[in-house]
């Protein structure tokens, strides 16, 4: 990490004081496109992930590289492809859940959400994120930090992060970082800025210091979590002593079925989650349909009444005028 970004990070900048092993352990995800893959590239001060703009990304698998910072401290980022995909593809998000956990060998320490200033939030951003906690816990939400890619764009609009919160961004985002209390942060992974470059990365390991600080030091655990970790481990284990090709192949048979039970187990959960949100959205609709009708049949009764009080007016506007001139009339005969 010699002359990367992070090691040229001023000291006044941020205070890193380790309160893990030694060992710091992000998970990137986000929806394909959002930047996931750059915005690790950056934290690490190398390009180590692959990424493109195809519609179908580049990240196939879960993956991890890390760097060691100036001080010594060590970060892990595990980029993660399949956590913000359909529900049909769920049995596969089950597996690479599977070997984030495994590739977590000391836990989680912060989830980095990565969104995009420069596209719509989408249902299915929300759905997945229904299903992140479905699937990790409710707990996830204490250790999760928002980062909002595209900061060139904004910056090249002439607005600020804060701006972009208040006027453009959608409630359901300001609901998530609500939950994770106002863990958040603007990311531009083009810039040629080093110092621009040392400042947002000073920022992020900043967020994620807070996140272990605030959980006590310890790595995000949850009994899924857990029950699933040491099952993956303990084939792991199981897989190294195994000398014989017979025995080889029966434990990758063993394996491959304890990896589609925790598939399967988690796609009933993603399952009901779509269901309920699909519920939830189908209610939404009839509400609103309904609302507008009362509008509707509310402005109908308004413009009836006026069309009533303009005959009236006019209906007695014709009467005065007759009885003008009936005293005219009068006065005129006197």
């Amino acid at each position: 990490m010699s002359g990367s970004a992070v090691d040229r990070i001023i000291d006044g900048d941020w205070e890193l004081r380790s309160l893990s092993s030694g060992e710091w352990t992000v998970v990137l995800v986000g929806r394909t496109g959002n930047g996931k893959s750059a915005t690790g590239n950056s934290i690490l001060g190398r390009r180590a992930f692959k990424f493109g703009a195809s519609s179908s990304g580049v990240t196939s698998t879960c993956e991890l590289h890390r760097s060691e910072l100036k001080d010594g401290q060590i970060i892990n980022v595990i980029d993660t492809p399949g956590l913000f995909v359909s529900s049909d593809e769920s049995k596969f998000i089950g597996k690479e859940i599977v070997k984030c956990i495994k590739l977590a060998k000391d836990g989680i320490h912060a989830v980095i959400v990565v969104f995009s200033v420069k596209t719509r939030f989408s249902h299915e951003e929300l759905s997945a994120l229904h299903s992140l906690q479905t699937l990790f816990g409710s707990k996830i939400i204490d250790y999760m930090i928002v980062v909002f890619t595209g900061g060139d764009e904004l910056e090249y609009d002439g607005k600020t992060l804060e701006e972009y919160l208040g006027h453009d961004c959608p409630d359901p985002v300001k609901d998530i970082l609500a939950l994770c209390k106002n863990r958040r942060m603007l990311f531009d992974n083009k810039t040629k800025d080093e110092t621009k470059k040392a400042k947002q990365v000073g920022e992020l390991l900043s967020l994620v210091n807070r996140v272990i600080a605030q959980n006590g030091g310890q790595p995000y655990t949850d009994d899924i979590f857990v029950e699933s970790k040491k099952g993956a481990l303990r084939l792991h284990d199981q897989q190294v002593e195994v000398n014989s090709l017979k025995g080889y192949y029966e434990l990758e048979r063993s394996y491959e079925d304890q990896l589609n039970q925790i598939a399967e187990m988690n796609e009933s959960k993603l399952k009901d989650t779509n269901s309920k949100l699909e519920q939830q959205l189908k209610e939404e609709i009839v509400a609103r349909m309904k609302a507008e009708e009362k509008e509707r049949e509310a402005e109908m009764r308004s413009n009836d009444e006026i069309r009533k009080l303009r005959e009236n007016l006019e209906k007695a506007q014709k009467e005065a005028k007759v009885l003008r001139k009936k005293s005219e009339y009068q006065c005129s005969i006197l």
